[in-house]
């Protein structure tokens, strides 16, 4: 895993073998922080992040290494919530918070915001297309806030309303959903 830009930039860390994590490819990752460059301004430490489905940890990172004032990264296997924390210990990241839990438990029972809110289930999930009305509906994201769900080819969300772009890079499918402004 390989941080492209920021702090860590460079900075790479080895994924045991033994993990059924599919992370974001490199250019998948490298085209979706473009785009949030245009959008977020994490320079600045105040853009709060939650990264559901977090798996290896890399969306986290990268969005660390960039300026994020704190990002939440929530993941259920054991072992991936493990490598999170070493890789969060071995930086020293303060502002990493990882959370071993469920997602939907965790979406439904927390009370904070986020301005940018990263989704990355497993592909065959069943109910991925339940995930950006949960997310909107509990008011996880702060008004204006980004949430960006990535996707198999099968998911179609032009027809919700709060939904922005679709974006494509080989087989990764970006979903951008926005929450209205006066929320």
């Amino acid at each position: 895993m390989r941080v492209i830009s920021g702090i860590y930039k460079g900075r790479r860390f080895d994924i045991p073998r033994n993990f059924k994590a599919r992370p974001t490819t490199d250019f998948a990752k490298e085209n979706l922080f473009n785009i949030l460059a245009n959008r977020l301004d994490f320079e600045e430490g105040r853009v709060q992040a939650l990264d559901l489905f977090a798996g290896t940890g890399s969306i986290s990172l990268e969005l660390l290494s960039r300026g994020c004032g704190q990002v939440v990264s929530v993941e259920k296997d054991r072992d991936h919530y493990a490598f999170i924390c070493q890789v969060m210990r071995e930086l020293k990241a303060e502002n990493w918070l990882p959370v071993r839990g469920d997602v939907f438990k965790f979406v439904r029972s927390t009370n904070r915001r986020f301005d940018f809110i990263f989704a990355d289930p497993p592909y065959e999930l069943e109910h991925l297309e339940t995930l950006p009305d949960l997310v909107l509906e509990h008011g996880l994201l702060a008004p204006g806030g980004l949430l960006v769900l990535e996707h198999g080819k099968k998911n179609h969300f032009e027809a919700h309303p709060c939904f922005q772009e679709h974006r494509v890079y080989g087989s990764v499918n970006f979903s951008f959903f926005q929450s209205e402004q006066g929320g």
